[in-house]
């Protein structure tokens, strides 16, 4: 080897080094040199022809400083961040990739995407404390149970009004469901239930937690044995739907996370569709929820699906609304948010359950029959008492008065005395 030869050699590469001289002096059998370097017996005659046709350097691979045959062009890597700069700022380099595959036809590794990203400054690596939690194995079977929850966020980023996701996750395959509305509460729950169990079925238990809307804020009273029930609660009671309640939102933490990842995905979602109302949101969603469920649902334990199928002669209507218990008076009357409504059918009852359906219509029902009735539009109203005007009479002094002392006051004479006589 000349001296004006230089080569840089790992340890790895003195090691081989050092191994194939001992072979090519025969202080060891070739065979031998091979176990130690843990390489075939063919490779090793390689080396040692390498090293006794080019020195030293033989031993170095020949691909060490030229660029990969698998690179990426620069103009690809300048390009993905250039367009990750205008067009995805705050995706994540997972869901920028795909982004970049299918809206510009752009294929780049998420790593590669994230490591370009780091060195360039616009990705920060994040690294998470995470609390000590008891793993809680999967639900064996589909539909044994669901968690559901709402999520308020800013979903469109300032184009449109704050809304909530009523989200669904199935425990033991991770499938979602989901719903946009304008709050929280009995109805959106309700009428979110009724389209989940429309496409997959009754399931067997839902978890959730101690928002009003799922439990009661009544106590429980001494004198009275059953627990008092949401109107939600109360349409579960009615499906044979059994309802449990989580203690913390860790508990349910298969529907936090999901949440927290629709926060990042599908909202950069619809910012490139520029959705910016409920109505458009739930438009969508349809049509990307299973696509998400294709590429994140996990197979159950079991294959067996617990969800029950809706019976044709069940009345969902009917359980899916609100109910108020309402008292019947003696000319078959009915009050209910300040209108009077007469009841058309003769019954022999004294209270019937007014129904506030999810549609915006309502019935009268007394053992689940819905009767007639009609709103009193014209109330006859009682004439205002008019107030009696009195003449005031002067009470008449006693006979010790000292008005009745005419001497001894000297205002006697405008006094009544005076103007009686």
């Amino acid at each position: 080897m000349a001296g004006k030869d230089i080569f840089e050699m790992s340890q790895r590469d003195l090691k081989r080094l050092h191994i194939v001289r001992k072979a090519i002096d025969r202080e060891i059998k070739q065979t031998e040199g091979a176990v130690i370097l843990c390489l075939s017996a063919r490779q090793m005659r390689r080396l040692i022809r390498r090293v006794r046709e080019e020195g030293d350097g033989g031993i170095i691979h020949k691909a060490r400083g030229r660029s990969s045959n698998r690179g990426i062009l620069p103009e690809v890597k300048k390009t993905a961040i250039e367009l990750y700069r205008k067009k995805y700022e705050g995706f994540g380099p997972t869901l920028a990739s795909e982004k970049m595959l299918e809206l510009d036809g752009i294929s780049v590794n998420d790593e590669t995407l994230r490591s370009w990203l780091i060195r360039s400054g616009d990705w920060k690596k994040t690294r998470k404390d995470r609390k000590h939690r008891h793993w809680r194995e999967r639900k064996h079977h589909f539909g044994k149970m669901v968690q559901i929850d709402g999520s308020h966020h800013d979903w469109f980023e300032g184009r449109g009004a704050k809304c909530v996701l009523m989200g669904y996750i199935d425990d033991a395959t991770g499938k979602v469901f989901g719903r946009f509305y304008g709050h929280e509460g009995t109805a959106p729950a309700m009428d979110s239930f009724k389209r989940y169990i429309r496409k997959y079925g009754i399931p067997v238990s839902i978890y959730l937690d101690k928002h009003r809307t799922y439990k009661s804020p009544i106590k429980q009273s001494l004198k009275d044995d059953t627990e008092p029930l949401s109107e939600f609660q109360r349409a579960m009671k009615e499906l044979g739907v059994k309802v449990i309640h989580a203690h913390s939102p860790q508990a349910k933490g298969r529907i936090e996370r999901l949440f927290r990842t629709f926060q990042d995905r599908l909202i950069k979602e619809m910012r490139l569709r520029e959705i910016k109302t409920i109505q458009e949101a739930n438009t969508f969603l349809p049509g990307y929820l299973p696509i998400y469920n294709r590429r994140f649902a996990v197979k159950p334990k079991e294959k067996a699906d617990l969800h029950r199928p809706v019976p044709k002669e069940l009345n969902i209507d009917s359980i899916l609304c609100l109910k108020t218990e309402r008292v019947l008076r003696n000319d078959f009357t009915v009050s209910f948010n300040t209108k009077l409504y007469q009841i058309e059918d003769k019954i022999k009852a004294t209270r019937v359950i007014v129904e506030e359906r999810l549609n915006g219509t309502m019935l009268i029902t007394h053992d689940g029959a819905p009767l007639k009735f009609s709103e009193i539009t014209q109330i006859p109203q009682k004439p205002k008492p008019v107030p009696i005007r009195r003449k005031h009479l002067h009470p008449k002094p006693l006979a010790d008065h000292p008005w009745r002392k005419i001497k001894n006051n000297p205002f006697a004479k405008n006094s009544w005395i005076w103007r009686k006589a």
